[in-house]
């Protein structure tokens, strides 16, 4: 049993299964890959990686499970040897291998047009990680673990899936609260405890389909972690220098026609580290702000939550504007998040009375709370004061 010390969680320990996942290339390559991007260059603290998260979001899935499993009369089996445990925590320490440098600051360049998702399907049939899971599976497999990252297959295993990437899953519980103790700020915390407490899994009666729900007296702790998700995205992920320091990265990165490789092997030695050691000798003006943090100055931005009218309103002024200022001298960021809205099911709430309700419901926090939408556009700096007075002058 290997034991890890995380400052989240305290010891998170490994079965040797896990061990072994932990120590092979395509999880230790997380290790350099920040897991904010650029967040680093604006939080000092925010130096942690993919790694950690991973490591976090396996020991939640183990408890998210056992907390269920205490609820769910039968469908998801006990003891921390339950198969059906060990393959929702590995497929939770596996999901983000196919994240490419700098996390989702430019996660649209793979080859091909696949995704990080793609990757990370690629990575798993791995001959590494074939043949740890052929030494230490006991019966799981990988190909167990894409189905579950799929969004798994009967029910137990689409409640499985859910876990690790759902509604209300353990890939946003670690990272709000890890992102905010490293950040250094307190947007990200919420009672976890308390919300492990209330979980249960339920079946939706429109769908059909289980998922993961609260009790009634967990609906303040679930609000409470919709509201570290509003503020998070609103003061750190998007955050105004964090969102130009993007910007120059793909702008960098398509100037030199860099894309991740689709190819696994390939993949594996492209990380953080290799990608600043070549924008640090590139003369590029998108290399030089990011190495030397001297980012485009912001010219014009829009308020926080844009109307949908508003929206299309700002979009029929940018034609014009780009033609007269050249594309290369406007870089527009739209940062847009439905925070309330945690996936594409319902989060439902079961009422004292036993009655299900949607969340949306059962809490008048998140049925008023509104979508971010919002446009920034920044510019070089001696064009700043002429594109902020255009932009003014046309958005009234």
């Amino acid at each position: 049993m290997l034991s890890l010390r995380d400052p989240v969680h305290g010891f998170v320990r490994a079965d040797p299964l896990e061990a072994a996942l932990i120590n092979s290339r395509p999880v230790q390559r997380l290790r350099f890959i920040h897991q904010l991007g650029f967040t680093f260059l604006v939080f000092p603290g925010a130096e942690h990686s993919r790694f950690s998260h991973v490591l976090g979001a396996m020991h939640l899935a183990g408890r998210v499970y056992d907390a269920l499993c205490t609820k769910s009369e039968g469908l998801l089996p006990g003891g921390s040897r339950a198969p059906e445990r060990r393959l929702v925590r590995v497929a939770a320490l596996l999901h983000d291998l196919g994240h490419a440098p700098f996390s989702h600051s430019a996660e649209d360049l793979f080859e091909g047009g696949i995704d990080h998702e793609d990757m990370t399907r690629r990575l798993l049939g791995a001959p590494e990680i074939e043949e740890i899971f052929a030494r230490h599976g006991e019966g799981i497999t990988t190909a167990d673990v894409a189905r579950l990252l799929a969004g798994g297959e009967g029910p137990t295993g689409r409640l499985l899936a859910k876990i690790v990437s759902g509604e209300l899953d353990v890939d946003k519980m670690d990272y709000l609260l890890r992102d905010s103790l490293y950040c250094g700020v307190r947007y990200g915390t919420y009672d976890l405890e308390r919300l492990l407490d209330t979980m249960l899994p339920l079946e939706d009666p429109e769908t059909g389909a289980w998922g993961v729900g609260v009790e009634e007296g967990g609906v303040h702790a679930l609000e409470a972690l919709v509201m570290a998700r509003y503020y998070m995205f609103t003061q750190v992920y998007f955050n105004v220098t964090g969102k130009a320091l993007e910007l120059h990265l793909n702008e960098w990165l398509k100037e030199n026609g860099v894309h991740w490789s689709a190819d696994p092997e390939t993949f594996l030695g492209q990380d953080d580290v290799s990608v600043w050691a070549s924008m640090r000798t590139s003369a590029s003006v998108h290399a030089r702000a990011v190495v030397e943090r001297r980012h485009f100055p912001v010219a014009f931005e829009t308020r926080e939550h844009l109307s949908r009218e508003e929206k299309e309103r700002f979009e029929a002024l940018l034609p014009d504007l780009l033609e007269r200022f050249g594309r290369g001298n406007l870089l527009l960021s739209n940062s847009a998040k439905d925070p309330h809205r945690l996936g594409r099911s319902r989060v439902l709430v079961r009422r004292f009375d036993g009655s299900l309700e949607p969340m949306e419901q059962a809490s008048q926090f998140i049925r008023h709370l509104s979508r971010i939408d919002r446009y920034r556009v920044y510019t070089p700096a001696p064009l700043r004061d002429e594109v902020a007075a255009a932009f003014r002058e046309r958005w009234g």
